[in-house]
């Protein structure tokens, strides 16, 4: 069996588990808590950890199928492990020390969440987010929100404006990791989209919380972890929106198969032998193939990238990233401007397929659609679309999503 059969063999039981009872949380709005417990009992967080660290060191790609499956049974719980796997990606380009203070931690089951988004009032390149030096250690204050998968975690990642020894703010960014039952953190669940209710995107405040010297790690731009990371933090999100692409065929394969009501508008036989509706069945299967197989391609690409950065010893010397890795990027923007649309088509030519009952609430159906809009929303399409654009006309390189915050005021504004 390929590496992919075997670690699915021992994830399959439960993701089935976990979609048996999708749409009953999602209904009731009940956070996955049990789901995501039995995940991380089954060392599902350490799939990227090395095999002579104690975890599965599967590939980039046998992840993104694993994604893809458990995104098809809740999509909500997948997505909510985007911060854990981002953390672990960065691992190997950390310090010794820092790889054998968190390795352990991941194959024990402990999970990361995430805290790095301000919801407003930080200047773009900046955060309100503080770290300062205490001590022999730091201290953290500040506010997040976005905060998907910290209130299912042990630890959270947190990216912070560091202060300098005067008091004030230095051009300097780190990301700080902190547990998520210390007393100076509160973790609460107000996230209110429409789609993707249960992933614990909310709010996260830290209030002087102190932090290990080991636990704060750099946040360079330009090297070969950042331009990694950027990449795999975006193919996290498509695996998701393939997954509820699969849903979406699943769902309506199965719908029309049990139905026995029919139109005379029709030929009369039942759905499941209508010629018709077998075909928008068909093209929706065709929308969720079309859907993975791009995003298990930008997959590869990111594998061949991380395989250099490996063979060279992962470098933290911007000198030395890969032109592989900008490849990688680029395929993944190719499929961030491609597998939301294929998702979202999915996700709507479901209810083409049994009439009017498929808008049942007691079906929940229109999840699959709420879910696929909320994840293609997380930046904007149009920003990769011309990144793409700009590589193939004028050979530009790239450029990761690193930053959100407040924009510059043009020239016009600011001088109106």
């Amino acid at each position: 069996m390929s590496g992919y059969e075997v670690v699915r063999e021992r994830f399959a039981p439960i993701f089935a588990d976990i979609a048996a009872g999708a749409w009953d949380r999602d209904r009731e709005r009940i956070l996955p808590h049990e789901p995501v417990a039995a995940l991380d009992a089954a060392g599902f967080g350490a799939l990227r950890v090395p095999a002579e660290r104690g975890g599965y060191g599967v590939t980039v790609e046998t992840l993104t199928r694993l994604l893809v499956d458990l995104a098809a049974a809740d999509s909500n719980v997948a997505h909510l492990y985007r911060s854990h796997f981002g953390f672990s990606e960065t691992l190997p380009w950390q310090a010794l020390q820092v790889r054998e203070r968190w390795y352990p931690r991941l194959v024990a089951g402990e999970t990361v969440g995430n805290a790095s988004t301000e919801i407003g009032g930080n200047a773009l390149g900046t955060l309100n987010t503080t770290l300062k030096r205490a001590g022999d250690g730091w201290e953290l204050t500040g506010e997040k929100f976005y905060s998907t998968g910290t209130i299912f975690s042990d630890h959270t990642r947190v990216s912070a404006q560091v202060i300098g020894t005067d008091g004030e703010p230095t051009a300097e960014r780190q990301f700080a990791v902190v547990r998520v039952d210390d007393p100076g953190v509160r973790v609460h669940d107000d996230w209110d989209g429409f789609g993707q209710r249960l992933t614990g995107t909310g709010t996260t405040e830290f209030d002087g919380v102190a932090v290990h010297p080991l636990d704060v790690l750099p946040r360079v731009r330009g090297t070969q972890e950042a331009v990694h990371e950027a990449a795999f933090f975006q193919l996290v999100l498509l695996a998701v929106q393939a997954g509820i692409a699969r849903a979406a065929r699943d769902d309506a394969a199965a719908g029309v198969a049990r139905r026995s009501r029919t139109f005379n508008t029709g030929s009369g036989k039942p759905f499941r032998e209508e010629d018709l509706i077998q075909a928008e069945v068909g093209k929706i299967a065709a929308q969720a193939f079309a859907a993975e197989a791009t995003v298990l391609a930008a997959a590869r690409a990111i594998d061949a990238a991380w395989d250099l950065c490996a063979a060279g010893g992962f470098s933290t010397d911007p000198a030395d990233v890969p032109e592989a890795a900008f490849t990688a990027e680029l395929a993944v923007e190719a499929a961030h401007v491609t597998v939301p649309d294929l998702a979202l088509s999915a996700a709507q030519a479901l209810f083409q397929t049994v009439g009017a009952s498929a808008t049942s609430t007691s079906k929940g159906l229109d999840r699959h659609w709420r879910n696929a809009q909320t994840v293609a929303t997380h930046n904007p399409i149009a920003f990769r679309a011309r990144s793409l654009g700009d590589f193939h006309i004028n050979g530009a390189a790239p450029v990761g999503l690193n930053a959100i915050g407040e924009a510059t005021p043009s020239h016009s504004t600011a001088t109106a």
